[in-house]
């Protein structure tokens, strides 16, 4: 039985916003990669129940998404864009410039950055400050600032298999790459003691501008083929690591759980990524995941809002629901979210 519509579609065509001419039959949806399966998931379940076309889904990258987000107000514009990082102060600034005033800003629950090799390879535990040492184009060797000389994960750390460094990573337009940029990298510079080296032998004209030159060291990588980036999704990771038996590849914690015959995750800072890890705050490299919304398509673009409700709903995003089947984490705060969904909640200011 299809559940009871939260408003019909000639209502929502009849009231619509300035500067949308004339509205389209399906919501359109662009961005995160690693939303990108739950998204598809819910998408083709809300054809399926409600009396509204199955809305299109495509990828893309969080930070492409939400610059399609914020290319205005219409029918040739996309209604929400996936993201696994937060919407940053850039974006929300360039929907205003293009007439995109109000955005919704919908969590739907948590993810781990994990990172996995080919399944009959060696076992690895890391740190952030072996994956700085490991990828970074300069470090530090017994007290001064080098290029990077490390070839092998045994190299950083005699404590790790003697392999050599290969890592697959998301491409700077993945909202996983900022995470694993804030939640590895910096981490592991400062914890290393490289960035309070680039502070020093920086020559900056003030202490703000040393801090910022060493900022910046801090995430520039190698670039002798030990790092490379990935711009597609995570099955082009997959690929790679199938083609390179001795690389390490980043993924999402769902996406590894779905091929958990192909891949091996390594721990991180002594804990291995799981769902209870993640959900307990224990695991360091979580992140939540969002979705954002134009709500001056709200009440234009048919369905939706029925769509982003039945998305937060508990029988979707729910501990028990079909996205936490697929490995989201479910979010502790989510009758918050269903509350602010319902009530049109438009998101305020960035902290």
């Amino acid at each position: 039985m299809k559940p009871v519509l939260l408003c019909t579609s000639v209502l929502a065509i009849g009231a619509m916003t300035a500067g949308v001419a004339q509205a389209r039959d399906n919501i359109q949806i662009a961005g995160s990669s690693t939303v990108l399966p739950y998204a598809t998931i819910v998408a083709e379940a809300f054809g399926e129940n409600f009396d509204f076309p199955t809305p299109v889904v495509e990828g893309g990258g969080s930070g492409a998404g939400r610059k399609k987000l914020c290319e205005g107000v219409g029918e040739n514009t996309i209604d929400i864009a996936n993201s696994s990082s937060r919407i940053k102060q850039s974006d929300i600034d360039l929907c205003a410039q293009n007439g995109v005033t109000e955005i919704m800003e919908v969590r739907i629950g948590y993810d781990g950055i994990v990172f996995a090799s080919d399944i009959a390879g060696p076992d690895f535990a890391f740190t952030p400050e072996q994956w700085f040492n490991a990828l970074a184009a300069e470090v530090v060797k017994d007290g001064a600032v080098v290029a990077n000389p490390n070839k092998t994960w045994a190299d950083v750390d005699a404590a790790l298999p003697a392999q050599n460094i290969l890592a697959f990573i998301p491409g700077t337009k993945h909202g996983t790459r900022e995470v694993f940029d804030l939640n590895v990298l910096e981490q592991g510079c400062k914890g290393s003691g490289a960035y309070d080296a680039f502070v020093a032998a920086s020559t900056g004209a003030d202490d703000e501008a040393k801090k910022a030159e060493a900022a910046e060291k801090c995430l520039a990588l190698r670039t002798d083929g030990a790092s490379v980036d990935i711009d597609g999704d995570y099955t082009e990771t997959l690929a790679r690591i199938d083609a390179n038996k001795n690389a390490i590849g980043i993924f999402g914690l769902s996406f590894y759980q779905n091929n958990t015959d192909k891949l091996k995750v390594a721990a991180m800072s002594g804990i291995t990524p799981s769902v209870e890890t993640i959900a307990s705050g224990e695991y360091p490299v979580s992140r939540p995941l969002f979705f954002y919304v134009k709500k001056a398509h709200i009440g234009v673009i048919p369905g939706l809002k029925d769509y982003i409700e039945f998305f937060v709903s508990d029988d979707m995003a729910g501990p028990d629901g079909p996205l936490a089947a697929y490995g989201l984490v479910s979010d502790p705060e989510l009758a918050a979210t269903q509350a602010a969904v319902a009530a049109e909640t438009p998101m305020g200011p960035l902290e």
